[in-house]
């Protein structure tokens, strides 16, 4: 209770520094730097297109006579063969993000992927195919695990939360392209029907190995290299229009400065034994791991890769139709996932995390249902109903699991651990993917409808696990969120360092200091 007092404090007084005239609409150098976050963004476009892409490809028959009609094990080998790729990369993700930077991170896997997804277009056998997924899945690796650790690391205090629940959210940008470009060319009479929905998957890595080394690197890790003018020049161009002794910059900067020293200063902080080494890790890490397993167990592996064997199942069999469903579905679920990331500040994360996991229950409920009545009796009615708890869902799915998955997990690990806690984060995803990639259509085909019962118990788990377990993180800085499961000692070291140079700072410069460097006042 006092160690959240002492946050609570710490971060009302962080919040008088900011000043309510810079916001992302009328301030140059925050429009600047949002329009940088964007470029990171689009990574996780790239794996919503991969998902979307392998629904569409099997209603295809260019693509499945291409490959010699795949089904059972050999489908789901196909579609988990990009998880065993992204398994293989992420134990070198934390050296690369950590070594040689955020920034540079995500242009090795850049670059990886331009290269992956022309020998994908210019497949002449399934094994071809096969590797340059695999290449994919190891590319998207280093690019996936840097971006949103750079976007909360960069992004404008207001800003952080929705901005890097965003994330995982635009997963859907990628996929309503792959599933509309899908429904395109499905009527293109030869290879190029799926070859060029495998090029265009090349698109946001194309950017990102244009522009991304061009973007600001991430301050906390310039401080953690010894570079603290460097740190503190990023922090003051696109947080305080270039004034250095602003009295916002000044305290994330020496609350970042607080927090790395801390960390330093416990020598259970170093290598991969620092994520089991203290109570407040191992806490940070069983919640870690229960959100990777969640976000792909959840049901939703059946709708991301197997939407077209679940339509078959219910008497939806036209390639036209399956495809336009999917398309729609995309548009359904970018709508409701962005709507929830912008609401993080205003909702609490867990009522966020609560109300998607019930609603996701009772719908996968009411799709198992109706599942049963479509296999016993063949209405069609049951089969369209499906449909619409589909929708019903997604939706339920996206008020929490789609946003705070990424977000969530970045903001609960201290600097030090980060990047190898997330690379943890993607690993266990991995493991969950190909499970469900592989085993999915297998079990599909053998239970059908009961299949479904499955699922919905281990919901009811979920949001069991979800009430007990999941701490409340709204309004709080990444160090301050951080400090929550570290106890007082670091709350108060890092609440102490900070606010020190805050007051320093503010009483130096005075109230009025936000105005002169206001570029609202200027104008």
């Amino acid at each position: 209770m006092v160690a959240g007092t002492a946050v609570g404090a710490q971060g009302a007084s962080f919040a008088r520094l900011v000043d309510p005239r810079r916001t992302w609409y009328n301030n140059r150098r925050i429009i600047i730097l949002n329009a940088w976050i964007v470029l990171l963004l689009i990574t996780s476009s790239t794996d919503g297109y991969d998902g979307s892409m392998m629904n569409g490809l099997q209603s295809l028959p260019q693509w499945e006579s291409a490959f010699g009609y795949p089904s059972g094990g050999k489908l789901g080998l196909l579609n988990a063969i990009q998880s065993i790729g992204a398994l293989a990369g992420y134990p070198l993700t934390p050296y690369l993000s950590d070594g040689i930077g955020r920034r540079k991170s995500i242009w090795v896997g850049a670059t990886i992927m331009c290269i992956a997804t022309a020998v994908q277009t210019a497949s002449q056998s399934v094994g071809m195919f096969i590797g340059a997924r695999f290449l994919i899945g190891f590319g998207l690796t280093f690019a996936a695990s840097a971006a949103p650790i750079l976007v909360a690391e960069i992004s404008y205090p207001t800003y952080r939360a929705p901005l890097t629940s965003l994330y995982n959210s635009l997963w859907y940008s990628g996929a309503i392209v792959a599933a509309w470009t899908t429904y395109g060319t499905f009527k293109i009479n030869s290879t190029w029907a799926w070859r060029l929905p495998s090029l265009l998957q090349a698109v946001p890595a194309v950017l990102q190995f244009v522009l991304v080394l061009f973007a600001p690197e991430s301050p906390r890790w310039l401080i953690s290299k010894g570079r603290e003018g460097e740190a503190l020049q990023t922090l003051a161009y696109y947080h305080a229009n270039g004034n250095e002794q602003d009295p916002l910059v000044q305290y994330e900067f020496e609350e970042i400065k607080a927090a790395i020293h801390l960390d330093r200063m416990v020598a259970s902080n170093v290598g991969w034994k620092s994520l089991i080494a203290t109570p407040g890790n191992r806490k940070r890490i069983c919640i870690i791991i229960a959100l990777a397993f969640f976000s792909q167990w959840s049901g939703n592996g059946l709708i991301s890769y197997y939407l077209a064997e679940v339509f078959s199942q219910i008497g939806v069999t036209g390639t036209g139709t399956q495809l336009l469903i999917n398309g729609i579905l995309q548009i359904w679920n970018l709508g409701w996932a962005v709507f929830a990331a912008l609401m993080v500040n205003r909702l609490s994360r867990r009522f966020l995390a609560l109300t998607s996991a019930a609603l996701m229950t009772l719908f996968y409920m009411a799709q198992a249902i109706c599942f049963s009545q479509y296999a016993q009796h063949q209405t069609p009615a049951a089969g369209h109903a499906v449909i619409g708890f589909i929708f019903l869902f997604c939706a339920a799915w996206d008020l929490a699991f789609t946003p705070l998955m990424v977000s969530y997990t970045i903001e609960i690990l201290p600097y030090n651990i980060r990047a190898k806690g997330f690379g943890i984060f993607h690993f266990v995803i991995s493991l969950a993917l190909i499970f469900n990639q592989y085993v999915n259509p297998i079990a599909l085909d053998a239970l059908g409808w009961k299949y479904y019962l499955v699922y919905v118990c281990w919901l009811a788990f979920e949001f069991l696990f979800l009430w007990a377990f999941l701490v409340e993180t709204k309004n709080r800085t990444l160090e301050e969120t951080a400090a929550l499961f570290d106890g007082e000692e670091a709350i108060q070291h890092i609440a102490h360092q900070a606010e020190k140079t805050h007051k320093d700072a503010f009483l130096e410069k005075g109230p009025g200091s936000f105005t002169a460097d206001s570029e609202v006042c200027k104008a």
